[in-house]
């Protein structure tokens, strides 16, 4: 893979005369995207696409079991407080990601590509496989958690019978086409929101003394005992402190890679400086309605010490809406929620493979990665990258076996912390971007601005940075100490760095492209005149109007 191997999407003799000469190295050049391939995506994504591709992904098992176990280990207010403060941090990554890729919504781009473009290539080497590995993991966890939810009706079938099935229908989604991918998305995120919307309802019910037994339950399990609180490791405000801490880092896992999935979507999508911020905005703002109603939920109709939320049972009957039903005296209601929870986990899987090919087609198309997986179908799908995620996605098979649910878990763990450096890079990224814009004169002419920006990042990547590095604190403990519990923990930064170091070493790339020389403009004029030939549609009625706002 030599350099002389990589092109570019506008060579220097097409820049108007504002535009500076920069210094093209092959350190600086090692990665770009490559855009003069016959072999290009498709823009079949609508607004409405992106936004439920986007909740989808978030919405997965993490909602639905995971914050069952977080509600057992830390208590109920920690859970609602650790949603809310992972909600912050997602609604700064998404502004970082909405304003990168707005500005320049190419096709075949991806978040690597920004890393290697403003900041360098051995960072971006590094995040595109970390994207990877991350969304392949993602897949198998969420196909095992569907297989072991569908055990929930029979254990006639197989474990391996469900895991083939799922990832068959997977393929299929994702193999025919993008729009065809896109409309099973949209209507399997809108079960699943139709469905936690109902859990809502049905929790403010029980609340006030709807149900069966016309209890109202107000907030008595938040009172002691078992109380808002329950201390994590040591007992007073430090171990109410460590409650919240552990809640916060465990409430990363149903937030990974969700703001991604947006950005991911950029050069496939229609109207993308229209429809991208359209996203970014509403993504938030339902994002806060389903994990923060949704959470605070849990904690009013389950008390922290019910004895099915530590069960080690991983189908819906450990999902606290489902345990919260049933104290509630409600027959039947228990089958509609564990088919919602598999829809969510089918969704979500659906979702992540196709994250993981568009990753892996954009490494392939700018040289991070063998050209053999930028190969498309007519119909624009990355038919070979979508293969080898799937493939990798087998290794859910493990859990066919007896150790099952610790591969389980290996999987949660690696996908947390990957996420988390995929952020920390996410806004390395952003803060490179925005000097070289200021540099370059740009900065007013961003097609989208978000507020409280730089601070807003700064202030998010030291917090990231802290979650990342005690993610595992626990371990510390002497009591807590376990090998595969520190490995779980912090495997990840390792892999990382030796892709990163190991790049940078054979390429021996610089520390840093120069504010100077960061590329802002290449595509720049392409992008600008695609999107000022888009009319925006106007509704002929009050029905539109409300769809237009809705979707």
């Amino acid at each position: 893979m030599g350099f002389e191997d990589v092109a570019y999407a506008v060579d220097d003799s097409g820049r108007g005369e504002s535009e500076p000469k920069l210094d093209r190295t092959a350190s600086n050049r090692i990665g770009e995207m490559n855009l003069a391939s016959g072999h290009q995506l498709k823009r079949g994504l609508k607004s409405r696409h992106i936004q439920f591709l986007a909740l989808g992904g978030a919405i997965g098992t993490g909602l639905f079991i995971g914050s069952g176990q977080i509600l057992a280990t830390t208590g109920p207010a920690p859970l609602f407080m650790a949603y809310l403060s992972m909600m912050f941090v997602v609604w700064v990554v998404m502004n970082n990601l909405a304003e990168m890729v707005t500005f320049l919504p190419m096709k075949g781009i991806s978040i690597p590509y920004f890393v290697s473009r403003f900041v360098e290539p051995s960072l971006a080497f590094a995040d595109g496989w970390n994207y990877w590995y991350a969304y392949t993991m993602l897949v198998a966890a969420e196909c095992t958690a569907g297989a072991i939810i569908l055990q929930y009706w029979t254990h006639a079938v197989p474990v391996a019978v469900w895991i083939a099935i799922q990832l068959i229908v997977i393929l299929l989604l994702n193999i025919i086409a993008v729009s065809f991918f896109g409309e099973a998305e949209f209507w399997f995120a809108s079960i699943k929101l139709i469905t936690i919307l109902g859990l809502i309802i049905l929790g403010i019910v029980l609340f006030f003394g709807g149900g069966p037994n016309h209890d109202p339950l107000y907030f008595r399990y938040w009172q002691d005992p078992p109380g808002a609180f329950v201390p994590y490791l040591v007992q007073g405000n430090t171990g109410r402190f460590l409650a919240y801490w552990t809640a916060f880092v465990r409430a990363g896992f149903s937030f990974i890679t969700s703001p991604e999935l947006i950005a991911l979507s950029a050069g496939e999508t229609v109207a993308p400086r229209r429809n991208i911020p359209k996203a970014a905005r509403r993504f938030v703002w339902r994002l806060a309605i389903f994990y923060g109603l949704g959470s605070l939920v849990i904690g009013v109709i389950v008390p922290n010490d019910d004895p099915q939320l530590l069960s080690g049972d991983s189908n819906a009957s450990a999902s606290p809406y489902v345990i919260g039903i049933a104290r509630a005296g409600i027959k039947g209601l228990n089958h509609v929620i564990n088919a919602a929870v598999l829809t969510s986990a089918w969704s979500a899987g659906n979702a992540f493979c196709y994250s993981g090919s568009r990753v892996l087609y954009s490494m392939a198309v700018n040289g991070q990665a063998p050209r053999c997986f930028g190969l498309t179908t007519r119909r624009g799908v990355p038919w070979v990258a979508v293969l080898f995620t799937l493939a990798v996605g087998c290794l859910a098979f493990l859990n066919v076996s007896n150790s099952g649910a610790q591969v389980f878990q290996w999987f949660t763990n690696i996908s947390t912390i990957s996420g988390f450096i995929a952020w920390i890079v996410i806004m390395i990224t952003y803060i490179r971007f925005r000097k070289a814009m200021e540099h370059h004169g740009l900065l007013d002419s961003l097609p989208f601005r978000t507020p409280l920006q730089p601070y807003a990042t700064y202030v998010v990547l030291f917090i990231i940075t802290i979650l990342t590095l005690t993610n595992g604190f626990q371990v510390f403990f002497p009591s807590q100490w376990s090998v595969s519990s520190f490995l779980a923990a912090y495997i990840t930064i390792p892999i990382f760095l030796v892709l990163y170091l190991g790049h940078k070493i054979f390429y021996r790339t610089r520390f840093a492209i120069r504010v100077e020389d960061v590329d802002v403009w290449t595509g720049k004029k392409e992008m600008d005149d695609m999107c000022a030939a888009d009319v925006e549609p106007v509704p002929r009625n009050w029905a539109e109007k409300a769809w237009f706002w809705l979707a």
